[in-house]
């Protein structure tokens, strides 16, 4: 899977950065995880942008960027993945980086993760 994704495909590279993320059959590497996730992001994938935004929040791998961690988030968010709709929606309810607090907000992407099952 490593030559797939060095070769660009998307599902590969986040099946990568999840190797590495979790040291399973790799030697765990956050920076390694980071940089796979930003690829398959950077295609669209929205696992990887979820991944890729959660390393951004939590500066693993990468520094942490609260800014391009919630726009990656909305980029996942808005192509349906509940993971990042729920992340989204607390970063609306305590206003995160350039996010300012919007309950309303909070409570859409709230529901839209709860519609797909995820609270």
């Amino acid at each position: 899977f490593i030559l797939a994704a060095d070769q660009g495909l998307a599902e590969s590279q986040y099946s990568a950065g999840m190797f590495y993320y979790l040291g399973r059959g790799l030697p765990q590497d956050d920076a390694k995880a980071a940089r796979y996730f930003r690829l398959a992001a950077d295609q669209g994938f929205s696992n990887g942008q979820y991944r890729y935004a959660m390393c951004l929040s939590l500066g693993e791998g990468i520094p942490h960027d609260i800014d391009k961690a919630n726009h990656y988030l909305r980029l996942a968010a808005d192509q349906g993945n509940a993971e990042a709709r729920c992340n989204l929606a607390q970063s609306y309810s305590h206003g995160a980086g350039p996010l300012c607090q919007d309950y309303g907000e909070c409570i859409r992407y709230h529901r839209l993760a709860a519609d797909q099952g995820f609270a």
